[in-house]
């Protein structure tokens, strides 16, 4: 059989050429993804804000951030009350105590910050050479002692970043720890006695409720606040090749907001802000009202472990690197193949080997590497899986104890 690493350092799938994934690697463009129908959809568009400089504007990559841990140290944060007065458990309930809108941005706001961001960037060619770029986002604060939630992708591509609070205050932030399969990070300051957002609970949250979204929209224009509904819950989208079960509201979101703050009708953080839809189909219909948050309570488990080991270490994992082919090329059918597996790891313990090519997990065809990141999203380090190879021309089934990611 013909090696399979002659591409290795290509950057995205064309036409017959491997791109190799490791456990979250350089993702590629943003898609819908339902249920492996494949259409024609419009693009998902990563809520940052370019700063444009030198002919360039930051690209908001997910270029690998080294993560400084904090040995140790515990997410303190407000959670939301929890007592029948206060839990939203129906549509009428909830808006028959809503708070306004205005009330909202009065509890909430001091909680959102904006966020800048520097970094560098090699461009190639005649005039290539290395340029700064800056960036612009937003984050949530969710500690008093200046612990602060927001994307990977709006901190990812940084080397220095400043915190600006409502009330106008800039800080020098530190880089705690980023994920980017979760695309959340956590920055930290140093102050004290800051207005921490209250933790709400996004499982509750129904469609129809009140959704209120704070953030920088443009980069300039911080503390802007939008209001709406939630339109959706549990919409399972394919964001640079990772498969994420996000909220969708009709709240206003423009470049910059990511980071921000989506908020129920109590004020209470429910989502952090992620991506919009934009732009028109392919029919020429213009897209209108489609945002994307993050729930709540993933990000603050990831942000929890980001806080006290740097890097998350719960997510289940196959222990395999892989390419995607795109094509029928050679000897090798299009599909996902295992490039290379962690040594001792949980698929090499399996006896899958490089060169197999996935071709199913648990009943789920697998074509790529989405695919096989929307399955293990739903398991636990533990779980079992009876995965489907082909090698040689030949498929056989093996079943895998997942393990977990940070071993």
């Amino acid at each position: 059989m013909s090696e399979m690493n002659e591409n290795e350092n290509t950057n995205s799938t064309v036409d017959a050429e491997f791109t190799e994934r490791p456990a979250g690697a350089e993702p590629e463009t943003p898609r819908h993804d339902k249920k492996h129908t494949r259409k024609s959809h419009p693009v998902l568009t990563i809520a940052l804000s370019a700063v444009v400089g030198l002919g360039t504007g930051f690209a908001g990559g997910y270029a690998a951030v080294k993560s400084n841990s904090s040995n140790g140290t515990t997410v303190v944060y407000k959670a939301a009350q929890s007592t029948a007065a206060t839990t939203q458990t129906s549509a009428s309930t909830s808006s028959s105590s809503d708070l306004t809108t205005t009330e909202i941005a009065a509890k909430a706001s001091p909680s959102v910050v904006e966020i800048q961001v520097k970094g560098t960037a090699t461009s190639y060619g005649i005039f290539g050479g290395t340029y700064e770029t800056e960036a612009a986002g937003s984050g949530v604060i969710i500690s008093s002692d200046g612990y602060i939630v927001t994307n990977n992708h709006v901190v990812a591509d940084g080397n220095e970043y400043t915190v600006v609070t409502s009330d106008g205050t800039s800080y020098t932030a530190s880089l705690v720890g980023t994920d980017e399969k979760s695309d959340i990070a956590v920055l930290k300051i140093e102050a004290t006695g800051l207005s921490a957002a209250t933790i709400g609970d996004s499982d509750t949250i129904q469609v129809g409720d009140k959704a209120v979204v704070i953030g920088n929209p443009l980069g300039t224009l911080g503390g802007t606040v939008t209001d709406g509904i939630i339109s959706a819950t549990n919409r399972e989208m394919v964001i640079n090749n990772e498969s994420m079960n996000l909220i969708q509201t009709n709240a206003a979101i423009n470049s910059g907001n990511s980071g921000g703050g989506l908020f129920d009708g109590q004020g209470n953080l429910i989502g952090i802000v992620n991506a919009k839809d934009s732009g028109t189909t392919s029919s020429g219909t213009v897209i209108e009202g489609l945002g994307f948050a993050i729930p709540i309570n993933d990000a603050m488990n990831v942000a929890q472990q980001l806080m006290e080991n740097g890097k998350v270490t719960d997510r289940a994992t196959l222990g395999v690197y892989v390419k995607e082919l795109s094509q029928d090329t050679g000897n090798y059918k299009a599909g996902l193949y295992v490039s290379d597996v962690v040594s001792g790891g949980p698929a090499e313990q399996a006896g899958i080997k490089a060169y197999d090519r996935i071709v199913s997990v648990d009943g789920t065809e697998i074509s790529s590497y989405s695919d096989l990141s929307a399955i293990l999203n739903k398991k636990r380090v533990g779980d079992t899986v009876e995965v489907v190879i082909e090698r040689d021309g030949s498929q056989k089934t093996v079943t895998v104890t997942l393990g977990a990611s940070g071993d």
